[in-house]
């Protein structure tokens, strides 16, 4: 009995996303990943607002420089708790066992810090800045003029700032989405794709393959797992990527949604093709050997291929996502399913850099399938020693 092409691929992709869906690894894997993502985010809220918050305790005359110290932190964009303190014995103990960062005594021009071991920098600015606010009030009252209106004089004098080349104030923001695209392309292309060897090792190994080729042909075998095995991955990538864009958004970690978004939708499309490109020649690997042991002999030279790419993806994007090294890799197909969603990301992709990469990773994947439709076809059935490459493609 022999079923249509088109049917066929469906029934082996059908089959492989029910069978893997259903998997305890599948379902388990994915909370695992949800609760790492999660501890991380919640683990830098905590650190962030721990690193950018400084309490403050006030006692004696220095108390009323609370509203004064708040505001000036407020401007410098820093955050800062004043606590009122009953007498400086007991503030100097609440410093001791770190509940203040820093008792603050004495009057506003003269003002007394005591810190457990360093004065944080930017407090200490906040702090002098009072104190000599204060002396300079002073000596303007004694002078017979407004302090205020000094200090409005002084204020409206401002350099003129011409910026050549401004800085995207999101860039930080750009950057950490882009890293994170790059190692879920990496972490899905790879983990699906040994899948896909190591399902056609088990079918040779077991014997079920020659059962399948007395109904399906090789090409409709191989691209119905492929296939399948890829909306398997797909399906993961989308849940990490709703859970963990809901996640970091909602923590504050990440506040370019409309950024996001767009990522996770380009993030989608390469790993599309970066699977299809990469997986066919894991199949085509793993027809080669008939042993699970013997896999990794095979798949070894496809795996370290893309973990160049990640590597290569990881060091551009960090020093300098818009060098030419990272312009002319990007646009190397075997590279630009990690590259490229990583600098779109980033925000410094071309339109036309983008439909290049495109434009080439679709013919050469469509080179690759070939290719390696021709190695599976000719490899799959023999069983015993491995096949060497150059034989299947003689074959």
């Amino acid at each position: 009995m022999t079923v249509s092409p088109i049917k066929g691929v469906v029934l082996v992709a059908r089959r492989e996303l029910n069978t893997r869906l259903r998997t305890r690894s599948f379902v388990v894997g994915t909370l695992v990943i949800l609760l790492v993502i999660g501890g991380y985010l919640l683990l830098q809220a905590t650190l962030i607002k721990g690193a950018d918050t400084s309490k403050v305790g006030l006692t004696g005359q220095a108390t009323a420089v609370a509203e004064q110290l708040r505001e000036a932190a407020e401007a410098a964009g820093a955050h800062v708790e004043t606590v009122p303190v009953a007498n400086p014995e007991q503030g100097e103990q609440q410093v001791r066992d770190g509940d203040l960062d820093a008792l603050v005594s004495g009057s506003a021009a003269d003002l007394r810090v005591v810190v457990k071991a360093e004065l944080d920098q930017q407090l200490r600015a906040l702090l002098n800045g009072i104190a000599q606010q204060q002396v300079l009030n002073a000596k303007l009252l004694e002078a017979d003029l407004d302090p205020a209106q000094v200090m409005r004089e002084v204020g409206q004098a401002q350099v003129r700032l011409t910026e050549l080349e401004p800085r995207d104030a999101d860039s930080g923001q750009r950057l950490a989405i882009g890293l994170v695209i790059v190692f879920l392309m990496f972490f899905g292309i790879q983990a699906y794709g040994g899948m896909v060897a190591q399902g056609v090792v088990e079918e040779k190994a077991s014997r079920v393959v020659e059962i399948l080729l007395s109904t399906l042909r090789p090409w409709q075998l191989m691209l119905g797992k492929v296939i399948g095995l890829g909306l398997v991955g797909l399906v993961q990538l989308l849940i990490l990527a709703v859970a963990g864009l809901a996640m970091a958004v909602g923590s504050g970690a990440v506040t370019l949604g409309g950024v996001a978004i767009g990522t996770v939708a380009w993030g989608l499309l390469w790993y599309l093709l970066g699977f299809f490109l990469y997986a066919t020649v894991y199949a085509a690997a793993g027809s080669l050997v008939s042993r699970q042991e013997d896999t990794a002999s095979v798949v070894t030279p496809v795996s370290m291929t893309l973990m160049v790419g990640f590597v290569a993806g990881f060091n551009v994007l960090i020093q300098d996502p818009d060098s030419t090294g990272a312009q002319v890799l990007s646009l190397i197909p075997v590279f630009s399913p990690i590259l490229m969603p990583g600098r779109i990301a980033a925000g410094v992709a071309a339109s036309w850099e983008v439909a290049a990469a495109l434009a080439l990773t679709v013919v050469f994947g469509a080179l690759l399938t070939w290719v390696s439709g021709r190695v599976y076809r000719n490899a799959v059935l023999h069983t015993g020693s491995r096949v060497r490459l150059r034989t299947a493609l003689r074959m």
